[in-house]
């Protein structure tokens, strides 16, 4: 087995996620099989953010380092055959950034070990990855209690001659959210025209944005559910739930690098008309009860919601002459979504991290500390409203270029409020 049997670096009581401002401790550990001259055995720990023009790519581009202390365990001498522990201890920085994973960059903490030989001799070399988890409380997020609301009017003509105009507004309970915590969609739907409109669809998205020698946008869809249309002269109100998984926080406070944002998608497939809604992602629950989503008189919390005729402002021959009467209600159905299945223990998070928190929208017990997911998304469960079970989605997404697959873009990627069409200065990478 040679001279060296076992070099590793242990960290006190197998711990892997560590907080900011707090000391990690553990151990090198060698075991010989012959005696070892040496000239220093040293271990160093080190935190920094590294970003590459291309996805998984080893070659970074750009570099940003948050911590680099060092240790010396032993001077100059020999270690005889058996085994051998170096104790050590490091105090990390209070303004360590949360640890994360992504196709074009990361921010890695780690612990090397060396033990450097006399000359000629090979060198030996050991590390441990441990992460750091800096809770976003997003309660320091300014107006965070605010209602999340957004609303577009778009006309259109249909019948060459014929104008109409439709007006879509979605809201959420909340502007941000934390790991297990139901977040709950409400859209309404108004129809002012003799056509009926196309299915709406609601997709909650995960931006990126590295910095490297120009930004880089990963944009990928966490879930996605599409509802039904709404017929002409009718305004419809449809409300749906997700169940927020495992994330990386937003923003990533600490790193200037690496910047990750939200959002929830809702639009319409025909007439062609979106509505984007920020949404925060953090570690600790907003600190006030969730507001219910407006609904109607006398409707019971999540259940289906009725179609409510609006009067059109004009061609009112027209509506009258309709085959559905206004006085018909009918039901703004889920058709679809992203996934039926329950949503996996620790979803892409850290073996050995907390679990995520319970699944019916209330905050853990205090106890729980919170989860550290450091990687991307992708696609988790809507809990549809009604007794019809959504089938799995086949439609393309209503998205903004994907740019993950790029090796390298050959000119700057538009920004994400220019592929959706919005001016919301919210959306801009770093705010």
């Amino acid at each position: 087995m040679g001279r060296v049997q076992l070099f590793e670096v242990f960290l006190s009581h197998g711990r892997v996620v560590y907080s900011p401002g707090e000391p990690l401790a553990g151990a090198v550990r060698v075991r010989l099989g012959a005696p070892l001259p040496f000239r220093a055995i040293r271990v160093t720990c080190t935190g920094s953010c590294r970003v590459s023009n291309k996805a998984n790519d080893a070659a970074w581009v750009v570099e940003e380092g948050y911590f680099n202390s060092a240790l010396s365990l032993a001077d100059k001498g020999s270690l005889p055959a058996g085994e051998h522990s170096f104790p050590f201890q490091f105090l990390l920085p209070a303004t360590a950034p949360t640890s994360f994973e992504g196709p074009f960059g990361k921010i890695v903490h780690q612990v090397r070990a060396t033990i450097d030989t006399p000359r000629f001799s090979k060198d030996h070399q050991c590390s441990r990855v441990f992460y750091i988890l800096s809770p976003l409380n997003l309660n320091s997020i300014p107006d965070i209690e605010q209602p999340n609301v957004a609303s577009t009017t778009k006309k259109f003509s249909y019948k060459l001659v014929k104008t109409g105009s439709v007006g879509l507004t979605a809201s959420t309970d909340l502007r941000g959210y934390v790991v297990g915590q139901v977040l709950r969609l409400q859209v309404d739907v108004e129809n002012q025209s003799g056509k009926d409109t196309g299915p709406v669809v609601a997709s909650l998205l995960q931006k990126v944005s590295y910095k490297a020698k120009r930004w880089i946008y990963d944009v990928r869809t966490i879930a996605e559910v599409e509802g039904a249309g709404v017929k002409a002269w009718r305004r419809a109100q449809w409300q749906e739930q997700i169940l927020v998984p495992a994330l990386p926080q937003s923003a990533l406070p600490g790193c200037s690098l690496i910047h990750v944002d939200y959002y929830l998608q809702v639009s319409l497939k025909a007439p062609d008309a979106t509505v984007t809604l920020p949404v925060f992602i953090g570690n600790i629950a907003v600190n006030h009860a969730p507001r219910s989503p407006r609904a109607g008189p006398g409707l019971p919390p999540g259940a289906p919601v009725a179609v409510v005729p609006s009067a059109p402002p004009q061609e009112e021959g027209e509506a009258a002459a309709s085959s559905t009467p206004f006085a018909d209600a009918v039901s703004l159905s889920t058709k679809s979504h992203s996934q039926q299945q329950p949503l996996p223990a620790a979803f892409g998070s850290v073996p050995g991290a907390p679990e995520p928190r319970p699944q019916d929208g209330s905050p853990a017990p205090h106890p729980l500390p919170p989860p550290l997911c450091i990687s991307t998304g992708a696609t988790v469960p809507y809990f549809a409203e009604g007794s019809g079970g959504p089938v799995p989605t086949t439609s393309t997404l209503i998205l903004p270029p994907e740019y993950s697959s790029w090796g390298y873009p050959s000119e700057a990627p538009p920004s994400y409020e220019q592929s959706c069409g919005s001016a919301d200065p919210c959306l801009t990478p770093g705010n």
